[in-house]
């Protein structure tokens, strides 16, 4: 009880371990991963107060309030609701014992301790959600020039002498034509699972 609370004092127990795929049924948060529809982990790190585990669709983090309490906090953050950003690592200095990984998801921003002899596990780490950002990013632009092209679409429609009967059905083809495009341009430009970028950069 004595180390544990020293610990928590120091802040050690703030210092994450990567854990190795083997184990990784044997942490809380795989409890919470939906394996039913093929959500699988990808990177897990776990200190003595909060688990970090990257799915290819989620963050899923069991967040705690110190080494010495049981009680959890669940949250989830799925990629495809919650854009990542300002991804950065810091590497470890001479005497420093960890080295930090920082991010945005969302709006919540996440600055995660990591002992420092994970560095090279924590490199893929960061290319990966370096490059879920990026493919995220480009989408978001990619999605508006569809919607765009829709409006200008629409706008010379409207401009278009024509009978009336005429432009209603012209305006009626026009509108499921940009349904169906603008659903298709969803499902290509929302991604909601990114196995392959972890699967790319993770361990290679």
């Amino acid at each position: 009880m004595l180390k544990r609370l020293a610990s928590d004092a120091l802040g050690l127990s703030d210092v994450g371990s990567v854990i190795k795929p083997a184990d990784y049924d044997k942490v809380d948060a795989d409890d919470y991963v939906f394996h039913e529809d093929n959500e699988k982990i990808y990177f897990l790190i776990k200190s003595k107060t909060d688990e970090y585990c990257f799915t290819n669709r989620a963050l899923i983090h069991l967040d705690g309030t110190s080494a010495v309490s049981k009680k959890r906090m669940l949250h989830r953050y799925s990629y495809s609701e919650n854009t990542i950003s300002n991804v950065s690592l810091e590497t470890a200095g001479t005497v420093d014992l960890d080295v930090e990984i920082k991010f945005v998801i969302g709006s919540v921003p996440f600055s995660i301790d990591v002992h420092k002899k994970h560095i090279e596990e924590l490199k893929d780490l960061y290319k990966s959600l370096s490059k879920i950002a990026e493919i995220a990013h480009e989408n978001e632009f990619a999605l508006q020039y569809a919607q765009q092209s829709i409006n200008v679409a629409s706008t010379t429609l409207s401009r278009v002498q024509s009978k009336e009967n005429e432009l209603v059905e012209s305006f009626n083809q026009l509108n499921d034509a940009a349904f169906t495009w603008l659903m298709e341009s969803r499902k290509e430009y929302h991604v909601k699972d990114y196995g392959y970028v972890f699967e790319k950069y993770i361990n290679n």
